[in-house]
């Protein structure tokens, strides 16, 4: 088997940052789920990073991930053994061994969670993932545009507790795990959806973890060079910038395992006496311009601080931060008729409909 990458530890560093960009201010502290693959990769060994191409038709691949509130992420840290014990579960009952792991989603903590079950297992890790971006419920994947179902599905938390979920249909799984996961205290980690390699050829968003990877190489080498790491993303990207400002006022609560809420910014240098707002729902899912809507999901709207290009999530938002927010086009996947009615704006109550800037 051919291997894309082999991710060591100090690799982390670069994947967490460019899966942070990716995550839309969601998906969770990056700098968790870095410090979780780190370890567990000081631990087990090197991950091997596989093109999907690779797999046998015939193969079991699983993907895992964190879910729950990103506020509360941060505060409720994993003791470790969640992940690995909802995979495993998974294997038992499915009754087959799997043969690869795969990325969940593009996301701060869930961009990097695949490579503690990569590590502690020596399975490959697929290069992929589900949305190529970071969405707040678990039917908003690429697998279930194809078909495939979310369940049986695995959850773990911190206390020992693990329950199983069969479900009708991924919007099922979504409701019954969201309030699974806020009895558990607000996060709790799972496997799920698992897939032959000839549904996930056709089914994940490909190259994610080695673009999650670029982009971080992108953004450290520009500070080590002196120059603009925005510009830098930018470029890397084909992105658009939008705004440049300080939040002046943020409104944010965890409801549901969900954080809600929006950030309003005032314009600097060049957008000076302008406007702007942010939307978000653990993602920033509409901007908003002068009163006028600019980006809507599934188009991925990212925020990077103004100085160090670093991305800033939704829960690390606080008054007086000079952020700039960047637009970036979401993948065709997500613009088909399906898609746009599992993430596009009015799936998430706003009033209006998906049009692309790019």
């Amino acid at each position: 088997m051919k291997f894309l990458r082999t991710i060591k530890a100090e690799d982390m560093e670069d994947i967490a940052t460019g899966g942070a960009v990716l995550g839309t201010g969601g998906g969770g502290d990056p700098y968790i789920g870095k410090l979780m693959a780190q370890q567990a990769i000081k631990r087990y060994g090197p991950v091997n990073i596989i093109d999907v191409d690779e797999l046998a038709d015939d193969a079991l691949v699983v993907p895992v991930a964190m879910m729950g509130a990103p506020t509360v992420m941060t505060e409720k840290l994993p003791q470790g053994e969640e992940l690995i014990n909802a995979f495993r579960q998974l294997e038992q009952l499915l009754g087959k061994k799997i043969d690869a792991v795969l990325c969940g989603e593009a996301g701060g903590v869930n961009s990097t969670t695949p490579f503690v079950v990569a590590a502690m297992t020596g399975l490959p890790l697929v290069d992929g993932d589900g949305m190529g971006r970071a969405y707040p419920e678990l039917q908003m994947v690429s697998f279930s545009m194809h078909g495939v179902s979310a369940t049986p599905m695995v959850l773990c938390d911190d206390k020992g507790n693990s329950l199983v979920l069969d479900t009708v249909s991924n919007a099922w799984t979504e409701r019954l795990a969201r309030a699974a996961t806020v009895e558990m205290g607000g996060s709790a980690l799972l496997a799920f959806y698992s897939m032959s390699g000839a549904v996930a050829k056709k089914a994940i968003i490909r190259g994610t973890l080695t673009l999650c990877a670029e982009i971080g190489e992108t953004l450290r080498a520009a500070k080590s060079e002196h120059r603009d790491p925005v510009a830098a993303i930018v470029d890397k990207l084909g992105a658009q910038q939008i705004f440049h400002g300080r939040i002046k006022d943020i409104d944010r609560r965890t409801v549901g395992g969900f954080a809600r809420g929006t950030a309003k910014f005032e314009g600097v240098e060049e957008w000076r006496g302008h406007s702007f707002q942010l939307d978000f729902q653990n993602e920033f899912l509409v901007a908003t311009r002068d009163d006028e809507i600019l980006v809507t999901t599934p188009d991925l709207i990212t925020v990077l601080e103004a100085e160090s290009g670093m991305p800033v999530t939704t829960d690390a938002l606080r008054y007086g931060l000079r952020l700039v927010a960047l637009a970036l086009p979401c993948n065709p996947q997500w613009q088909s008729d399906a898609g746009i009615a599992l993430v596009g704006p009015r799936y998430f109550g706003y009033p209006v409909d998906y049009k692309s800037m790019f």
